[in-house]
């Protein structure tokens, strides 16, 4: 490896680090709106370091290991979702020369790398030795195993117009972005994402009105505050592929390649939070029965009329 590619990739990563803060002050000051209230305001103008202090303050908190707990796992997992998200995202290519990891199975490797993020909360979950905590874990892992079906039938059809699994390519061959071709398998894909990053309204391994705190409710300090960058590095990486997978990714006319890439990925993320800001949380029966009984099934519907539609083009 190159010099010039280990600065490229500590660059992506210090800024890729340097994202959640920013986006927790942006999530509260959009919800805040959303609902009518103030939001963070007193710390910095606009609120903007409440975010740096809440850092401060979980450098500081006693970090503290339940002695009921399994220390030595409840030490890794928070680690896991990090690992998982960030090696993720060193798959995904920013322009068509900025990247950090391009494989010719860049797709295939997107989705395995992502599903081991579920290893993380159910470990966590598990070592806590928590019955909340427990109930959570099983949730998280359950809601995993059903959106991610859903999230690899989504691509599917994506993977038969470019005719690779390279991410790079894929861009590539998008002329026309493939939400054009494939506006059932974005619908599908953007969802199983909102699942994947447990985001409302699929939060449910947290649901905090029924777990306490769902899989880390007895994590605390920096061991929390892992599984909270985790699940904001996860919207981020979610955001990117569906920009790379539908969207053009860095493709478009006027502004530079990374400003267009930057953009939808941010035009992506504040719909994470105006969903945030707008939908209830669904009941856990609801979360499993419409992943197995709806997404599943229309996801191969896309499939099978793409490959027809495509044998009759030929």
């Amino acid at each position: 490896m190159s010099i010039t590619a280990v600065i490229q990739a500590f660059l992506t990563f210090a800024i890729l680090m340097s994202m959640p803060p920013f986006l927790i002050w942006a999530e509260r000051r959009l919800l805040a709106g959303i609902q009518d209230r103030l939001g963070p305001n007193r710390v910095g103008p606009f609120g903007i370091l409440q975010s740096l202090a809440d850092v401060i303050k979980l450098l500081f908190k006693e970090d503290w290991v339940p002695p009921f707990a399994n220390r030595l796992i409840y030490l890794i997992a928070p680690t896991i979702i990090m690992i998982s998200v960030l090696m993720a995202l060193a798959l995904v290519p920013f322009t068509e020369t900025l990247w950090i990891a391009n494989f010719n199975v860049g797709l295939l490797a997107f989705l395995g790398l992502s599903s081991l993020g579920v290893y993380s909360i159910t470990l966590g979950s598990w070592a806590s030795n928590n019955k909340y905590a427990l109930l959570g874990g099983v949730r998280a892992a359950a809601q995993m195993v059903s959106y991610e079906l859903a999230m690899g039938l989504a691509v599917v059809g994506v993977v038969m117009l470019a005719g690779t699994f390279n991410l790079r390519e894929i861009v590539l061959a998008q002329n026309v972005p493939f939400i054009v071709y494939q506006p059932v398998g974005f619908v599908v894909f953007l969802i199983a994402g909102f699942a994947e990053a447990n985001r409302i309204p699929f939060d449910l391994a947290e649901a905090e009105n029924e777990l306490v705190s769902g899989f880390h409710t007895e994590y605390a300090s920096m061991k929390f505050a892992l599984f909270f960058l985790g699940e904001y590095l996860g919207m981020i990486l979610i955001s990117s592929m569906t920009v790379v997978l539908f969207l053009g990714g860095w493709r478009g006319p006027w502004l530079p390649p990374l400003v267009w890439f930057i953009l939808k990925v941010f035009a992506l993320i504040f719909l994470f939070m105006w969903v945030r800001g707008s939908l209830p949380r669904v009941r856990y029966d609801q979360l499993m029965s419409f992943g197995w009984k709806v997404l599943i099934e229309v996801a191969l519907l896309n499939i099978l009329v793409t490959g027809a539609i495509g044998l009759w083009m030929q």
